[in-house]
């Protein structure tokens, strides 16, 4: 019997392999197993999400200072009939010319080139103007939001590109643990919480798209209104933004939040961030152009059961390709403040948030989010 069962098996892989085959294997270029950054573990995790439905339909080639030469570029490319490049991710800024020699190297060998683009307007310009050769190699371009399409498609260099565009369901890059981790920044916000204060979060990079001061303005509007606030940042600064973190401090100051503020820095593990999360009250975005389907952090936020505020979006079909997305707004996960807002209406939203009974939902399905993904992209 079990040696019927192991020859079904092996009969089976098989046909799967040869079915992966046939639709084309393809060849995901990455940044090194060090990278931190979301794009770059993003990468990674689509790929791995596509082998879990087709084994051997994917392989890897690392572009670093010191991996990723044209002869490798060359080998790994063989017997690729897709490569997947993805934008924009850090550590790329210094070998900028590599994966844009790989798009043009699949070109050559008749290759299709799948450009994943996460991010246009918000890019400073000299960055956009390095991505250029990207959008103009590429078969297919992915994008996650309709707000960013629009974007390029604005763009009076490259909007012409805008006609290669899919959009795609974005899944959050790192799950909730079964188990979460203790550390001294949980125990003091513990302390805080227990004293009366409010702790408002936010989870990802610091820079000024997210609109840090905003955040800071509500606060001293709730400390004005005797609740206590103290706001939370998980993550740190990027770098490249000039002063970025001068102006947040000094913004600090000027508002009288010396006490009320505190930055993370990198935290290493999931464990440790969503032990952070548990003790954030609620969460909290002013974004500019308001929330669209590409914020992975926010999903990141829903997985802790705390509430979110943020930003409504500026387009009314945002998340018509993401009916998960949509889910979450729809049953009160993500709570939406009127576009083009006062942070008053932020500060209201806050408030009746912790005074409303949790949103009843059903349990987050991180895998689900990465299969809807996987399917739209190996389809391609």
């Amino acid at each position: 019997m079990h040696l019927v069962f192991e020859q079904e098996c092996v009969i089976e892989l098989a046909r799967v392999k040869k079915t992966a085959q046939r639709a084309g294997q393809m060849l995901f270029v990455a940044a090194g197993s060090q990278m931190r950054c979301g794009v770059g573990q993003f990468a990674g995790l689509l790929s791995e999400a596509i082998e879990r439905l087709e084994p051997g339909r994917c392989k890897c080639l690392t572009l670093t200072r010191s991996e990723g030469t044209v002869f490798e570029i060359w080998r790994h490319m063989g017997s690729a009939r897709h490569v997947i490049v993805n934008f924009p991710i850090v550590a790329w800024k210094r070998v900028i010319f590599r994966p844009l020699l790989v798009s043009a190297l699949a070109r050559v060998r008749g290759r299709r080139v799948v450009l994943i683009q996460h991010e246009w307007a918000s890019l400073h310009p000299l960055r956009r103007i390095t991505y250029i050769p990207a959008l103009l190699l590429a078969h297919t371009i992915v994008m996650f939001s309709p707000l960013v399409r629009r974007e390029l498609a604005e763009d009076k260099m490259v909007g012409f590109t805008v006609k290669k565009c899919r959009l795609a369901p974005l899944p959050p890059n790192i799950e909730c643990p079964v188990e979460t981790a203790d550390s001294k920044l949980r125990q003091r916000l513990a302390t805080e919480r227990d004293s009366g204060r409010l702790v408002i979060g936010q989870f990802g990079s610091i820079y000024p798209g997210k609109c840090p001061d905003g955040l800071l303005e509500i606060c001293a509007i709730l400390k004005e209104r005797g609740r206590r606030p103290l706001v939370v940042h998980i993550g740190s600064f990027i770098r490249g933004h000039d002063d970025i973190e001068k102006e947040f401090f000094s913004r600090v100051a000027e508002l009288g939040l010396s006490d009320d503020v505190i930055v993370s820095g990198y935290v290493e593990s999931n464990q440790e961030i969503f032990g952070l999360f548990s003790q954030i009250d609620v969460f909290c975005y002013k974004l500019p152009e308001g929330v669209t389907a590409r914020r992975a952090s926010i999903l990141a936020c829903v997985q802790s059961g705390r509430p979110v505020v943020i930003a409504a979006p500026a387009m009314s079909d945002e998340f018509e390709h993401h009916p998960r997305f949509k889910e979450l707004i729809d049953c009160g996960a993500v709570m939406l403040v009127a576009e083009r807002a006062e942070n008053s209406a932020y500060a209201d939203a806050i408030i009746s948030a912790l005074e409303r009974p949790p949103p009843v939902r059903t349990a987050f399905d991180f895998n689900g989010w990465w299969v809807d993904l996987a399917d739209s992209v190996r389809q391609l």
